[in-house]
């Protein structure tokens, strides 16, 4: 690819996205933490300087993948969650084992996610984080949509918290089944270790089935990040 200076908008446009290809690709070979600007502008064939004519950060770069890589994974999802006869409890069990078996086939995704708020979301100035949390509502909504109709005995609210909590046992599950060498060796050397061995889809799978069945049974329907005032005595009562 000839990398002159891109003139008009559609040169920078194509620009932006061969640098946005070349980075999903270095992810197939390396994880998020590994993954360097040097290296990045070395493989787009540009200096470093001129990489961040078209996004202002590495994080940049990564956040609008993950902003990528969720719409591809959604319109999977539409078509793997086609409506199905059986309790909340079964269609919820179904919900959780395609969510779960579709994320471990998207290691990216997962890598991205679980980066997100701890480094993806750092160094990127206040106008990139306002475009990425409105795709990533977007996202959440859509979700939230797609869920709903596969189990509509959730309410509005805790259709979000569902969504809000799978994304944060993704984010949780991925480094923790996915240890350095020197656990790996643990593990092979201490049979006993084996049940702290974690496996991706295991976790998730079991983390959104016991999410879907307490949402289910306290049916609190309250936005996420909240929950039900509870009332406790004052001290006179109690003594």
């Amino acid at each position: 690819m000839d990398f002159q200076r891109a003139r008009n908008d559609d040169q920078r446009e194509q620009r932006r996205r061969h640098i946005l290809e070349i980075t999903a690709g270095m992810l197939t070979e390396m994880p998020v933490a590994q993954l360097s600007l040097n290296e990045l502008s070395r493989r787009v064939g540009l200096a470093k300087a001129n990489v961040l004519r078209y996004f202002e950060s590495r994080e940049a770069i990564l956040l609008q993948l993950l902003d990528a890589e969720l719409q591809d994974w959604l319109a999977e999802l539409e078509d793997a969650l086609t409506p199905v006869e059986g309790t909340p409890r079964e269609r919820g069990d179904r919900l959780a084992r395609v969510l779960a078996e579709s994320l471990a086939e998207r290691p990216v995704l997962c890598d991205l996610i679980s980066a997100q708020a701890a480094v993806l979301e750092h160094n990127v100035s206040a106008q990139v984080a306002i475009e990425h949390k409105k795709a990533s509502l977007r996202t959440f909504q859509a979700l939230a949509q797609l869920f709903l109709r596969y189990l509509p005995e959730l309410g509005g609210q805790d259709v979000f918290r569902l969504v809000g909590l799978s994304i944060l046992a993704i984010s949780a599950a991925w480094p923790y089944s996915s240890p350095p060498d020197a656990l790996l060796a643990a593990y092979a050397s201490s049979p006993a270790l084996a049940p702290l061995q974690a496996d991706f889809t295991d976790l998730v799978r079991q983390s959104v089935e016991v999410t879907i069945s307490g949402l289910l049974a306290r049916a609190e329907n309250v936005p996420l990040g909240t929950g039900p005032v509870q009332e406790f005595p004052d001290r006179e009562h109690r003594e």
